[in-house]
């Protein structure tokens, strides 16, 4: 006999380390809430971030259109003489003279790890001081020479343009949009984009045409965003149809791992097999295809698979997260020969 280790219970339960209080008020200081004031005399809120001296990034659809737009904190208001809009990437930088705040350390996105800890701030409506939200990195989507950052750090309306920010404070992500559904996936565009934009010119209206890439028409929109719908849904074919245009587009491993996932509730075990043996030897953080393939080790008695598994558990780089991990996910079995 030899013994296995199961599955007890969903990843998502796993303890987040959160940064304390001290640290999150370090960064009160350069969160800012942004308000538009827009036709027929309504106003909207959103969050901003301080990532220069002279610069503020929100989300371009916190101001589209807008017939004006502040800044505020404590107490005071704050107009720009300018703004930089990269509409399509739903990124703006707002430009003052002068601001009395602190900007921000930046990190570059695509250097985040999967499952990597990280923490939301911004204004929800409703609220006149930041309020935070806390994950892991679950996914990194390729575009445009960086990456959109999904996390489960939750994010509401009046927190577009806010921050999402690694275990020592870095900027690492500006939090913009969340898939429809209740199991929503929460995403943020990436640090590289600021980089490129505070190298444009100035641009003095808040007027566009032009859509975000998140919300165009659904086909238009990237292969990560199509296939939320069918996975929420369990329309595996349709799922598995897209996933498999997504890989011939790019060679993902979250495309690969949708289709893994459509391909055990379409009973083609040995196929998902395959496809998430090659998920977690690319990338040995990606938990949850460790938890697929754990299953699927556990329905084959694949010894040599889960001791495999067991061994990319034990490289985890976090000692304290993977003792959580393997305490909440893992229990011992036995199986036969």
């Amino acid at each position: 006999m030899f013994k296995i280790f199961i599955f007890l219970v969903t990843l998502s339960t796993a303890v987040i380390a959160q940064p304390n209080i001290e640290q999150q008020l370090r960064l009160h200081d350069s969160l800012v809430q942004v308000s538009v004031e827009l036709e027929n005399g309504i106003s909207g809120t959103g969050t901003g971030v301080v990532v220069d001296k002279e610069f503020v990034a929100t989300n371009c659809h916190v101001i589209a259109n807008g017939k004006g737009v502040s800044i505020n904190k404590y107490g005071d208001a704050f107009k720009p003489i300018a703004i930089r809009a990269d509409w399509k990437h739903d990124l703006c930088l707002l430009r003052f003279e002068a601001l009395p705040f602190k900007p921000v350390v930046m990190r570059e996105s695509a250097k985040l790890l999967y499952e990597e800890q990280v923490f939301a701030i911004g204004y929800p409506n409703g609220f006149n001081v930041p309020q935070p939200s806390f994950g892991t990195v679950k996914a990194l989507y390729p575009l445009d020479n960086s990456v959109i950052v999904r996390s489960n750090a939750a994010i509401s309306l009046g927190s577009s343009g806010g921050g999402l920010f690694d275990q020592e404070s870095r900027l690492v992500g500006i939090t913009t949009f969340k898939s429809p559904g209740p199991q929503g996936f929460y995403y943020s565009v990436p640090v590289e984009w600021i980089y490129q934009l505070l190298k444009q010119p100035d641009n003095e209206s808040l007027s566009t045409n032009e859509i975000p890439f998140w919300a165009k028409n659904l086909e238009e929109r990237p292969y990560f965003m199509q296939v939320v719908i069918p996975y929420q849904n369990h329309e595996w074919e349709n799922l598995k149809q897209l996933s498999l245009s997504w890989l011939n587009q790019s060679n993902s491993i979250d495309a690969m791992y949708f289709l893994a996932l459509a391909e055990i509730n379409l009973s083609q075990k040995t196929q998902a097999k395959q496809h998430l043996q090659k998920i977690v030897q690319s990338n040995h953080r990606h938990l949850d295809a460790i938890h697929l393939l754990t299953d699927i080790a556990v329905q084959d008695q694949d010894k040599s698979l889960l001791d495999d598994l067991e061994r990319f558990l034990t490289e985890y780089d976090d000692p304290e997260e993977l003792q959580d991990f393997k305490q909440k996910l893992l229990a011992q079995g036995a199986v036969k020969n």
